[in-house]
């Protein structure tokens, strides 16, 4: 029954695909976190009423990451192809699909690490500047501490965030789940294939989902 009702699953192939999904999400969360964590760091500093008040700066830096958010994901991966190429040699398969990966959750997540430090208590920031705290010891010693629930929940819902990029990347040929979803669920018509696909994605979405919560009910305890 159940060979009728999935006859053309090869699940070798499915296997191959979400490992290459869970190798395009752990190789783009790590160069995300990376990229934005600094990047949110200097958008919250930067700005008013902050630390390092640069106008200017968080002009500048906060225009960039608006315009990289605003272009649509689907748009961005066929935009950064020549630029994918020269840096990894491909834009087919895992490689090609990680920079514009990178690219498009990067802003992303900046912008939620800059809202979960606007949510630590401003008294904090300012009794450790009464110690005589360097720029560099606050952020260490008491924002970020401070504000690691709301960080756990940026990185969990950046991460499912990758997931759905990382299945659209199946549109250019990125590998994966999403581009067995597209070559045999959508375009063969096997309906079976894109049933196993979906729900996988569906499973890796609320594993990653239980792990944050777990990890932010963890952080705000301490």
């Amino acid at each position: 029954m159940l060979n009728e009702l999935f006859s053309n699953i090869d699940w070798a192939e499915i296997g191959l695909a979400t490992l290459d999904t869970l190798t395009m999400l752990g190789g783009s969360l790590l160069f995300t976190l990376l990229l934005g964590l600094p990047l949110g760091i200097l958008l919250f500093l930067t700005s008013k009423r902050q630390l390092l008040e640069q106008p200017y700066v968080y002009g500048i830096l906060s225009f960039i990451v608006n315009i990289l958010r605003s272009v649509p994901f689907v748009i961005l991966l066929i935009i950064m192809i020549p630029f994918t190429v020269l840096l990894t040699g491909t834009s087919l398969g895992v490689a090609g699909a990680i920079p514009p990966l990178v690219v498009g959750a990067t802003p992303f997540f900046a912008r939620l690490v800059e809202t979960a430090l606007r949510e630590v208590d401003r008294g904090i920031i300012e009794a450790t500047q009464a110690m005589g705290a360097s720029t560099r010891q606050i952020v260490f010693k008491a924002l970020l501490p401070e504000a690691m629930p709301g960080m756990m929940a940026a990185i969990t819902v950046t991460a499912i965030t990758l997931v759905s990029y990382a299945a659209m990347s199946g549109v250019i040929g990125g590998g994966g789940l999403g581009d067995l979803a597209i070559r045999f669920g959508y375009q063969r018509f096997q309906t079976d294939v894109m049933i196993v696909t979906v729900v996988l994605l569906l499973v890796l979405v609320q594993a990653l989902q239980m792990v944050g919560d777990r990890l932010v009910i963890h952080f705000s305890r301490k």
